[in-house]
């Protein structure tokens, strides 16, 4: 196999949480829908996500608050 190498080609960095790859950004405009399919995401925009997850999880510690307890179900007597 040959290796072309190519000088000064855009890379981006794509990132599912667990794993972050490089490709080229000619390839990632390419496949724009197998990467999100994958999970993948720009690092870029990873960060903006993060700020979002703190306004979600805001709204769900705040319904909790709300929350009716109900009493346990009562279990039939064993023979």
């Amino acid at each position: 196999m040959i290796k072309i190498i190519t000088p000064n080609i855009p890379m981006v960095k794509l990132t599912n949480g667990t794993k972050t790859i490089e490709r080229s950004k000619i390839q990632y405009e390419a496949n724009i829908k197998h990467f999100v399919m994958r999970g993948f995401k720009l690092v870029s925009d990873k960060v903006k996500e993060v700020k979002a997850v703190k306004k979600v999880n805001d709204k769900i510690i705040a319904k909790a608050k709300n929350v009716v307890k109900l009493k346990p179900k009562p279990k039939g007597k064993k023979k």
